[in-house]
Formats: C-alpha cells, structure tokens, sequence
C-alpha cells in the first residue's frame, strides 16, 4: 500500500508544494519532541525552587517524560499501522500541544510530572507515526533518503536551539519553556490536517494483538522505570532485582506471544535480517553514548569550569550547526557510498570525539580540545543518526514501517536509558568518600568517558560487519512468523520455496530486497 503522494515524489528535483508541506509539519513534530527534551534540563533547578520540589522527585520531571515514550513506542507504532498513520499522528500531535499547556500552568510537581508523562506518551505516537508516513509517502531511494536527512537533522537542530532557548527563557521564567511547544504544536497540527495524506488502515484479518500490547508495554514501562530508578534505590537491592527479573519475564511471555499470533505488534522475523539488526543496535549504542557524553559534559562545564547554562548551550552548538548545514548533503552521500559505509565513517569519527574530550582538565581548553570534539561530534551525528533511520525502513512493507519505526525509536530510548544509567553508576562508584575537590570531581569523570568511548567503539565494531556484505548486493531473507493454525493453509507455498528452518514455530519466506 502507498501514499498518494507517492507518485508525485518520483523525481527528486520537483516536489510539489503539498509534498514539501506535509514534509515540513512531521520535521515540526520531530523538532518538537527534541526541543522538549533539551529544554527541560536547564530549567530543573528553578522548577524545584518555585514548586519545592525534592532532588528525587525533580528528577521525575525529566524520568516521566522517559517512561512515558520509552514505554509505549511499540504500541505507538504498530497503532500508526492499523489505525491509519495520519490518525494518529495528528491525535497525539493535539493531546502533545495540550499537556504543553497544562505543563506550563501547574502549581505542584505530581501534575507538572504528569504532564510530562503525557507528552512522552503522545511522542511515543508521532515519531513512529510521523517516521512512517515519511517512509511510505517517498518512494525507496534517493528520494526517501534526502527527506529523511531533513527529518532527522530536525531533531539535532531541536535539541541545539533548546538548549540555547532554555537558557534565555528560564531567566523570565521556567514556565516559559513548558509552554512554547504548544503554539508550535497547534499551527503544525491545523497545517497537518489539511496537508497530510489520508491513508486507509492496513488490512488486518488476524485481529489485534492485545496479550501482546499488554504485556509489551507492561514490559517496557517497567524495564525503563528500573533503570530510572535504579541508581537510587541501587543496583544490587532487591526491588531492582525484582523489577529486573518481572521484566524478563514479562519479555519472554511478549516474545512467545508474538511468536504464535496472527498478528503480531512485532513481527521478530524482522530481525533476521542482518542490515535490521545492525540498525537497531547501531541506535542503541549511538543514542546511549552521545547522552551519556552530554550529560556529563554539562556537569563538567557547569560544575568544574563554572560555565552558565547558556555558556554550556553555545558550547554544544556547534555540534547542532553542523547537523543543520550538512542536511542537504547527507542524503547524496548516503545514496553514493550506501548506508553501512557511511554509519561506519560516521562512528569512527564519533570515537574520535570521545578519545579527545578525554583530554579535559581543570583548565578551560575550548579551542584545543572542546571545539574539536563538537565539530567532530557534529558530522559524526549528521551522518549516523539519518544513515540508521533509512537503513532500518529500507526494504520495508508499507505495512509494516510503523512497526519498524516504533522498533528503532525504542532501542534509542532505551539505549539512552540504560546506557546514561551505566554511566551514572561507573561516575558514582569512582567518586571517593568525602573529597569533593574539582580534581577529585573531574577524575570520577574520566572512568564515565571512558565508558562512553567503549559504547561507541562497540557501536563502530558492530556496524563494520556491515561492510563484508556490502560488497554484494543481495537478497535479505527475512522469516516471517505465522500462527500454528496457518500452517495447513501456508504448506503448499512453503512447499514451492527452498528454505531452511529457522526456529520451531512453522514459517513462511518473504524475501526483502534490501541494500546491506
């Protein structure tokens, strides 16, 4: 199934004006969800200060917002799917711009907290939603792939401005940075619902999955909710090890359901496919690393060299520019060298980054060591993060790019989740009792970027597996899981293809034809 706009972005060089504005409001979207997740930061204190707020229930201001999109990014996406992708895009873009507004009138933290909830939520359905749409409106190709680079240089100039944004309205007041995503939000919303595509709901003759949401989303609510949790309450204490240990178990019982049902919320035949699977872990360990570094590269600037919030922002400027100006470029690039070429060139640059802001000290050393990193930070996340998006909807059934799209946000959020909880952790454990002296400070630091090197490192190993195949340009075979009752219906046409069995539940082959 495709778009009716599909056949109109058949040429690159002439996209009408409705193509370019449907384009314009998913970018809007996305820019939004990382404008948000930016802004917040900077504002925390004064947040606490106004609403008295304790240090562990301020931290839920930024967690609830995690749970909320980490959680429910598979239902998300698999709900673009079968509810209609336009739907509920633009349901979730309304209910983002009103918890906007409720965020930025609250007089309590447990209603600013669930605000922020709420708004993960509802991101937890654009992204994957607006992801689709993308995928299925542009046609494979040099086509999808420059307006991907658009989409997600969006992202990165999201979270630059907000950064910058956060320090200027702060200073009025913290309510300010709730409440500017809302106009925002509205005016791409009336934009959307004149602009986007209607598409019909993908057929959908197996029923819903609703054991395998419940569980899926139970499972991930609560894997992110330990990790958020668990450096508080400690790693080895016995609520984390529970929680760890429902989790798991709330995972294998997902994993047996989609398995067997006919329609599944996650088809897991996907990740067989070799370029699938290296994209989802390349976003894991992409994300979880860069917010790791961020995050402790802000404690060093603002904590060590006494940098103001809007000092911090510009530092990582930069970095955001450069994704912003290269938008235009990536997307020839990625059609010359092909997707695996560029993640790898794009994570060796990304090492290069980390290995020389290991060369911080107590001493400013802007131009020698922090501009260098940026820079080299900037043109890594230029060529990774839009390389991963179209490498893992590449070769896609329309009805199934929600799905994907839902997959890959999720090992990002994730990814971030458990990685910055590492991190955190490492930092933690190499602090020493009672010595809270700058060199002190700055020397449990290093372990935690050291760490963050070892992320990207194996990021770099995993993607280079990707090179072997690239060489030739082949078929990816890709199982595809059906229920026990099918078999009988499914065995002539298994019959008729030459297959090797893969696992113990009956299957049948689709062959994707997908660029490794």
């Amino acid at each position: 199934m495709t778009s009716p706009l599909t056949a109109v972005s058949a040429s690159p060089e002439r996209w009408t004006p409705r193509l370019w504005g449907t384009l314009l409001v998913l970018c809007a979207a996305m820019f939004l969800d990382a404008l948000d997740v930016s802004m917040v930061g900077v504002a925390l204190p004064s947040i606490g200060s106004e609403l008295d707020l304790s240090t562990s229930t301020l931290q839920w201001v930024v967690s609830g917002y995690i749970l909320g999109y980490g959680g429910l990014l598979l239902l998300g996406g698999r709900a673009a799917d079968l509810l209609g992708r336009r739907r509920v895009f633009l349901i979730a873009l309304a209910v983002f711009a009103l918890a906007s507004l409720l965020g930025g009138f609250v007089d309590s933290g447990p209603l600013l907290i669930a605000s922020r909830f709420i708004k993960g939520l509802s991101a937890a359905f654009t992204a994957p939603a607006g992801l689709s749409i993308i995928t299925t409106t542009f046609a494979e190709g040099p086509v999808r792939n420059r307006a991907l680079t658009i989409y997600t240089t969006c992202a990165a100039t999201g979270f630059s401005m907000g950064l910058v944004l956060s320090g200027l309205l702060t200073e009025a007041s913290w309510r300010l940075t709730m409440l500017l995503p809302a106009p925002i939000a509205l005016l791409a919303l009336v934009a959307g619902i004149k602009l986007i595509p209607r598409s019909a709901r993908e057929k959908n003759k197996g029923g819903y999955d609703v054991p395998g949401a419940v569980t899926g989303t139970a499972a991930m609510l609560l894997l992110v909710f330990t990790v958020v949790e668990a450096p508080e309450a400690g790693w080895a204490s016995a609520r984390t090890l529970l929680s760890f240990l429902v989790a798991a178990v709330l995972l294998a019982v997902f994993v047996r359901i989609e398995l067997r049902t006919a329609s599944p919320l996650i088809r897991l035949g996907v990740l067989r496919s070799g370029p699938q699977l290296r994209a989802q872990l390349g976003a894991m360990t992409f994300f979880g690393g860069y917010v790791s570094f961020q995050f402790l590269a802000t404690q060093y600037f603002q904590s060590l060299l006494g940098w103001s919030a809007l000092e911090t922002a510009l530092a990582f400027l930069p970095a955001g520019a450069l994704v912003a100006l290269s938008s235009t470029k990536v997307g020839s690039v990625i059609d010359r060298f092909g997707t695996p070429r560029v993640i790898v060139a794009g994570f060796v640059l990304l090492v290069a980054s980390y290995v020389l802001f290991l060369r911080i000290s107590l001493t400013p050393a802007y131009a020698a060591v922090v501009l260098p990193s940026m820079i080299l930070l900037g043109f890594a996340c230029a060529l990774v993060f839009p390389s991963l998006n179209i490498q893992a909807t590449n070769g896609v059934d329309d009805d199934e790019q929600g799905m994907v799209s839902g997959l890959l946000n999720t090992s990002i959020q994730v990814g971030g989740a458990i990685f910055l909880a590492v991190v955190t952790a490492v930092v933690t454990a190499s602090s020493h009792d009672g010595d809270a002296s700058p060199q002190a400070v700055l020397d449990s630091f290093r372990p935690g970027l050291i760490v963050v090197t070892a992320i990207a490192v194996a990021g770099l190993l995993i993607t280079l597996t990707g090179l072997r195949s690239s060489r030739t340009r082949e078929s990816v075979v890709v199982a595809k899981s059906v229920p026990q009752e099918a078999e009988a219906q499914g065995s002539a046409h298994r019959d008729s293809v030459d297959q090797e069995p893969v696992d113990q539940e009956p299957t049948e082959r689709e062959t994707v034809a997908a660029r490794d």
